[in-house]
């Protein structure tokens, strides 16, 4: 088998794959370094450099953190198994050949992520800086305007996680707030595995609450990769009577 044709039908098995792992925009997958990392793969050349700037590219293109590694789960899945149907594994992946990509992705995501300082650039939530200049805010209306918010907290049980398990389980619950809480409430993260929602009440604040711990134990376990990461504990906190305790309970919230 020639090189050209080995490397088409290596770049063929690799999109299959990650097509089967649920990529969600087909067209965006080709790119040329795709093809730069088959041929590097192929010659049995260092890939680091090929690696990072798939990386790169695929952030640019839009892929977030997740998608972007279970993509390169898929290319050493059909690198090691001949078998016509292989399951993509991101923790199975070699700590280089992950590293140098999530190395890439980084870069561009850092880069962006300085002219929207008030976004955690993994999950798209809001920084818990933004969430408490928004409660700043919000104490600033009147004296009673605690009264009539509260925060939704959403926290993971990690401890059986391990490497990227974690960050794409912060992003499929992160989904899931994005789409139980969509009439511009402010959604942020506090730390690696609990998220925020400050919220008005209101009589559908409890069946709202409901529907994200049902939403987003359906995301965990629609997703084989994290399947390590614990349900997911949903509750409301009142507000306290301050600025100053409400920034410090965030900050108890997030540890």
């Amino acid at each position: 088998m020639g090189v050209a044709q080995a490397e088409r039908l290596l770049k063929s098995r690799w999109r299959t794959a990650t097509m089967a792992a649920g990529w969600a925009f087909p067209a965006d997958w080709p790119l040329a370094e795709v093809d730069e990392v088959c041929a590097a793969m192929l010659e049995d050349a260092d890939p680091g450099d090929a690696l990072i700037r798939l990386g790169r590219a695929r952030a640019e293109a839009g892929a977030g953190l997740s998608e972007t590694l279970l993509d390169l789960a898929a290319l050493h899945a059909v690198l090691t198994d001949a078998s016509h149907i292989v399951s993509p594994n991101v923790d199975a992946l070699p700590s280089r050949m992950l590293r140098m990509t999530a190395l890439g992705w980084a870069d561009v995501v850092t880069k962006q992520a300085g002219d929207c300082a008030a976004e955690d650039p993994l999950t798209g939530l809001a920084t818990a800086a933004y969430l408490r200049t928004r409660l700043g805010e919000v104490y600033r209306e009147t004296p009673v305007a605690p009264l009539d918010y509260a925060l939704v907290l959403l926290r993971l049980d990690v401890h059986r996680a391990s490497g990227w398990s974690r960050v794409v389980a912060m992003t499929l619950v992160s989904d899931a707030l994005r789409t139980v809480f969509d009439g511009g409430e402010t959604l942020a993260t506090l730390g690696p595995c609990v998220a925020a929602v400050l919220v008005r009440r209101d009589e559908l604040l409890a069946r709202r609450v409901s529907n994200l711990r049902v939403l987003a134990a359906d995301r965990l376990a629609d997703d084989p990769n994290v399947r390590p990461v614990g349900p997911a504990k949903v509750w409301t906190e009142r507000l306290p009577e301050t600025h100053a305790e409400a920034c410090a309970l965030l900050t108890s919230l997030g540890r």
